[in-house]
């Protein structure tokens, strides 16, 4: 998905499929590449499905999918996907870090899908770059990888990389890929096929979840969200929305029912949850970086809110 030079047709891209990769990420970006072959009838694009040793990858809807290279055999990529899901750091290891290394000395772009991104910082390939992941994953990228600029929007390309956050947003981002390659014709046709009404734009959020109508209330559960590890006290929250601490209170009491508070414990806790479901970090990491001080204050929020201890939790079979 290389910006400059142009590359001839066929374009080959690749793509590493770690364990558990997200399956449903991985076509979406791949049927817009095979709609627009079709099409054009014409081979203007081609892909290699890497594993680290050529061998079948199971995904995290437990399908496998056939890889057609071992990470030796894959050489000379114009660019690459790492394509990944859940625990996106489990099979990273200093010798696929170290090729993904070689692939970017080697001018290969490379980006990454729903949490593809967690392999290429790991590698320190991303440090200043504007990348997006996952909305779920982003407090904790953030946190792991404060050097990257992570942002919750559809896709990013820029002339280092590309990223997206998984799901359909791999159809937006081949999509635009098929528009910047071979014009919009061919990109609306191939958007028909896919019934995909519309092409969202890059800076697209994620979500639009039931959203509270008032943008102030909006603003503020932004911020909670972008300061999960280092909570901000709730004066210091009213400040930055221009707000007494009062008004914030009557904010959140008018439209949650609950208080500043209460909303932004909530969301820490489900982070958390989030953790110890997804990753393999240890409850005292976890609670740093929800911010939280100790474990044991941690512990009692958690039992609080879910029932049981985070340790009884990650337990259940």
């Amino acid at each position: 998905m290389r910006l400059h030079p142009p590359v001839p047709a066929p374009e080959r891209i690749g793509f590493l499929l770690l364990p558990r990769f997200a399956m449903v990420a991985f076509f979406s970006a791949i049927e817009p590449l095979r709609i627009a072959n079709r099409i054009s009838g014409a081979p203007l694009f081609e892909w290699d499905l890497i594993s680290r040793d050529g061998e079948p990858v199971v995904a995290s809807n437990g399908m496998t999918l056939t890889a057609t290279r071992a990470l030796a055999e894959a050489t000379a990529l114009p660019s690459l996907a790492v394509c990944a899901s859940f625990e996106p750091e489990a099979s990273l290891d200093e010798a696929l870090l170290d090729w993904l290394r070689q692939c970017a000395a080697s001018g290969c772009v490379l980006g990454g899908i729903d949490t593809g991104c967690f392999a290429l910082a790991a590698a320190g390939l991303l440090d200043d770059q504007t990348v997006t992941l996952h909305w779920e994953c982003l407090p904790e990228f953030r946190t792991r990888f404060p050097r990257v600029d992570a942002v919750e929007s559809i896709y990013e390309v820029t002339p280092e990389g590309f990223s997206c956050a998984g799901g359909s947003a791999a159809i937006d981002m081949s999509l635009d890929l098929i528009r910047r390659r071979h014009g919009d014709d061919l990109a609306q046709r191939v958007r028909d096929q896919l019934i995909h009404d519309h092409g969202r734009l890059p800076a697209s959020r994620q979500r639009d979840p039931a959203a509270p109508p008032d943008p102030t209330l909006r603003r503020a559960i932004g911020l909670m969200e972008a300061n999960l590890e280092s909570p901000l006290g709730i004066r210091e929250l009213a400040a930055e929305l221009d707000l007494s601490w009062r008004r914030l209170d009557r904010l959140f009491a008018r439209h949650l029912g609950t208080s500043p508070q209460r909303a932004y414990l909530a969301r820490r806790l489900d982070h958390a949850h989030r953790l110890l479901r997804e990753t393999r970090h240890s409850v005292m990491d976890i609670a740093l970086a929800c911010g939280f001080a100790s474990a044991s204050s941690f512990t009692r929020a958690f039992r609080r809110r879910h029932g049981v201890t985070p340790s009884e939790w990650r337990r259940r079979p």
